[in-house]
């Protein structure tokens, strides 16, 4: 024989059941690292950067040279440059070798500091405020690089955000992230590299 008292029990108890089912069903995905390499950090310039060249008591060279669309520079009495994907130490090495053999310089002594860094981007689409491509600074993360686009719109999936990553001339890796993960503790951040793109995908409804 059930009693009044004893049927509330057994409703407390399915209700407890249901609830604990409902939450199971609205716990978020198991946060899983994405499978990238590390990023690769270089100081290879390329066009749009600007660096200054100073040649000891050469005041007509020592200016500060923006590297042109082509990846080249055009160097006082030695000619075009070509300075893309070069580190600036090998720039360096380069002017100085060149005034050596075209014999403008017996003993150069030449210096590079890096001003800008406009060549090296990364580029965020899909459901966020402002697409596009944004400066690279050190220590960027896919946060961060969000950010950088405004933010998420209201259709973002935040759990599947693509990261395409170029590792060599011919091969690019492809990882899903979930940025809900990262900002709430599950996951670390992703750090970026020159010329990752990130794509925001629109939640499915």
């Amino acid at each position: 024989m059930v009693t009044r008292s004893s049927g509330r029990l057994v409703g407390r108890f399915l209700a407890a059941v249901a609830a604990a089912a409902l939450m199971v069903g609205c716990a978020s995905p198991p946060a899983r690292a994405p499978k990238l390499p590390p990023p690769i950090e270089s100081a290879s310039l390329g066009p749009d950067d600007v660096f200054e060249v100073t040649v000891y008591d050469e005041p007509a060279m020592s200016k500060a040279y923006r590297v042109a669309p082509n990846g080249t520079i055009n160097f006082p009495l030695i000619g075009t440059l070509q300075v893309e994907g070069k580190e600036p130490q090998q720039v360096q090495d380069l002017i100085t070798t060149q005034l050596q053999e075209k014999k403008i310089l017996k003993n150069p002594s030449v210096s590079i500091l890096v001003k800008e860094v406009n060549s090296k981007k990364v580029a965020v689409f899909g459901q966020v405020q402002k697409p596009g491509q944004f400066p690279m600074t050190a220590g960027i993360t896919l946060v961060q690089g969000i950010s950088l686009a405004g933010g998420f719109t209201s259709l973002a999936d935040r759990d599947r955000v693509t990261i395409n990553r170029k590792v060599s001339s011919n091969k690019i890796l492809r990882a899903v992230v979930s940025v809900a993960a990262i900002t709430e503790g599950r996951l670390n951040d992703i750090p970026l590299q020159a010329g990752d793109t990130i794509y925001v995908e629109e939640r499915v409804f």
